[in-house]
């Protein structure tokens, strides 16, 4: 059976995750605590990199969230999530890149104001301002389709859809943006989007050991 490594509340892992759900691949998931597990001889000997997602399948490992998400859709293509029609994989990899490039980036530096490392007034502002760019982009993006390639979800969703629904944390409100409002409560009803929802109190437990992550990468 697939190994999953992960933690509940790395957004990388919960793509894979998400995507093991809505295409209902069986899986066994191994749990990475991020206290210094991950920089432990034995996870260091599966990923070197030291970082989570990372699969086993019948052996072949692969690491980097992306990877994994174009690795589990050529071997498992039921239940797609990549369209056919050109039009729409543009727009699904146009959204998958903001999301890595534009928002996760920026949201790094918030997370790090958040928990006392960066208070660059400057960066943030900047990093804010990227944010609110790609948000507009979504908007527009999503026109009159409850998904950004049309009316079923995609790996649009499953990347873009772990990491804008937690913008509020950063005090940057969704309601401006009613179509990616209305998308982000349509991926909450979602069973997949349920079942890895960390919870609050899982969030702030987790934040000693995310400070102690960036600080090694500062």
């Amino acid at each position: 059976m697939l190994k999953f490594y992960y933690n509940p509340i790395s957004i990388n892992a919960r793509r894979v995750w998400i995507a093991l759900l809505e295409k209902q691949i069986p899986f066994e998931p191994v749990l990475v605590n991020l206290d210094g597990d991950q920089l432990q001889p034995e996870f260091t000997a599966i990923n070197p990199l030291q970082r989570i997602p990372v699969i086993i399948d019948e052996g072949f490992k692969v690491v980097e969230s992306l990877a994994i998400l174009d690795y589990l859709e050529a071997k498992y293509p039921t239940t797609k999530l990549i369209p056919d029609h050109p039009e729409a994989l543009a727009v699904m990899r146009m959204v998958q890149l903001v999301a890595v490039n534009e928002i996760q980036t920026a949201t790094m530096i918030l997370t790090k104001k958040l928990i006392g490392l960066d208070t660059d007034a400057e960066k943030i502002a900047i990093a804010r301002k990227q944010v609110t760019n790609a948000l507009e982009f979504y908007e527009q993006l999503l026109d009159q389709h409850p998904y950004f390639a049309g009316e079923e979800i995609t790996l649009a969703e499953v990347v873009a859809g772990t990491i804008v629904p937690s913008l509020p944390m950063f005090r940057l409100a969704l309601a401006p943006y009613p179509r990616l409002n209305a998308w982000a409560k349509r991926l909450a009803g979602r069973a997949s989007w349920q079942q890895t929802t960390p919870a609050p109190e899982v969030i702030q437990a987790a934040l000693p050991n995310v400070k102690k992550i960036l600080e090694r990468r500062l």
